[in-house]
């Protein structure tokens, strides 16, 4: 009779620790290179305050990353999520799924509504929808803008601390 082999140990998502910085930034630098530095979305990160940052974890080592990021629509508080990293060898195993479910719950822990720049294809089964009134400084595809929370929200997207 064989023995079974060990399992490998599942991929973990975790919260973000501050020994992670380096590895997120790797990551986030080789899924997007540096032309992500011209996003509107990325300058609005780069006001904002980090809220909460998650992590997968396979063996020990960052595969995957997110953050959601602190900023108001009009007078309305909200997070900010992004950018979801996968590392390349990890893509297609529903990692980045487990990333935004992992920012879902943190938003439904602390009551508050989520928006985001990306693909209606893959976020519309999360509960997103289009944000049509939600207004970034500068430019952005408007169908890309994407809401999850009570209502349309409404005004300028602003960084808050």
């Amino acid at each position: 009779m064989f023995d079974a082999l060990p399992k490998p140990a599942p991929v973990r998502i975790e919260a973000e620790t501050p020994a992670d910085a380096a590895a997120v930034e790797a990551l986030v630098l080789a899924a997007f290179g540096p032309g992500r530095f011209a996003k509107t979305a990325e300058r609005l990160r780069e006001r904002a305050g980090v809220a909460a940052g998650f992590v997968a974890r396979d063996a020990g080592k960052v595969t995957g990353s997110v953050r959601l990021w602190r900023i108001t629509v009009g007078k309305t508080p909200a997070l900010f999520l992004g950018p979801i990293a996968v590392a390349s060898d990890s893509r297609k195993g529903g990692l980045g799924a487990d990333l935004v479910q992992a920012c879902l719950d943190h938003a439904a822990r602390v009551g508050v509504d989520i928006l985001l720049v990306g693909d209606m294809g893959y976020f519309e089964r999360f509960g997103f929808v289009v944000a049509p009134d939600a207004q970034l400084l500068g430019p952005v595809d408007r169908t890309r803008v994407l809401w999850r929370g009570e209502g349309s929200p409404v005004g300028l997207v602003r960084a808050a601390r």
